[in-house]
């Protein structure tokens, strides 16, 4: 680990940090340059001990003693900066007082992250950070073993999707689908049984389906309004639905997921 200051938000070595507002990055599933941003020392943590590699550390001053103790035995530069810096660099205000560019790890194979897992969430194209990252929280508080996302599915390393997972990104064995056809059959070797959640006049409702659930079974999630597409749809095994009442038709992506993992039993 090498400390170093930098005073200047026009210094290079703060490139990685460098605009990185929702609206610059929110429609991008995977940033160039194989990096992704962690977000705070406690996520930094817990990248760190899932075994992701930092490229550098941007940290304001009254938070170094952390950052310190944290990468004394990697050989990483620190850069540390005043508040304005880190604002002026990152676009927002850091007050979470760290930001390190980690290197992006190599995606599991799908079959590689669904083996031995008797529950599995899928996410189909869900375009906004929150949801992914509240998905994946219920998923690891609910016992899901594995999460895909699909091809089109926002990137769950984007650092609003780790922050408002609390890290639990690291946790849960995942991968990004290649397309759905071939992750399907994947599935269906490993005796995985897959289950569309959806408004659709063929729903059986959560349930009746968890009463007789298949041993293994991967629950398959779309966005909210658009829900699961047409090809996602005609290759479920089943179709299920969470009764809702009060004139309410659906819920958020991420409570639906929530309410349907801890209905099938993955605690």
């Amino acid at each position: 680990m090498e400390i170093l200051e930098v005073a200047d938000a026009a210094d290079p070595r703060l490139d990685d940090y460098r605009g990185l507002t929702d609206t610059a990055l929110r429609r991008v599933s995977e940033p160039a340059g194989g990096l992704y941003i962690a977000e705070s020392a406690k996520v930094i943590q817990r990248a760190v001990t899932a075994g992701h590699r930092p490229r550098s550390v941007m940290v304001q001053r009254r938070w170094v003693d952390g950052i310190r103790s944290m990468m004394a035995d990697l050989d990483v530069p620190v850069y540390v900066v005043p508040d304005a810096v880190a604002e002026a660099v990152a676009g927002f205000a850091v007050h979470r007082g760290a930001l390190a560019a980690m290197h992006r790890p190599e995606l599991p194979s799908v079959a590689s992250v669904v083996a031995g897992a008797q529950l599995v969430l899928i996410l189909a194209d869900i375009g906004d950070h929150a949801n992914i990252g509240a998905a994946f929280r219920a998923a690891a508080g609910l016992g899901a073993d594995a999460v895909l996302v699909s091809p089109g599915c926002a990137d769950p390393l984007y650092r609003r999707s780790v922050r408002v997972s609390m890290g639990t990104v690291f946790q849960v064995p995942w991968t990004r689908m290649k397309d759905w056809e071939s992750a399907v059959e994947v599935l269906h070797d490993a005796k995985i049984a897959t289950a569309a959640l959806a408004l659709d006049d063929r729903a059986v409702s959560l349930g009746d389906f968890a009463r007789s659930r298949p041993e293994r079974v991967a629950l398959m999630l779309g966005s909210e309004g658009e829900g699961l597409s047409p090809a996602a749809m005609a290759l479920a095994d089943h179709i299920v639905t969470i009764p809702m009442s009060g004139g309410v038709d659906s819920l958020n992506v991420a409570s639906a997921a929530a309410v349907a993992l801890w209905a099938l039993g993955g605690t």
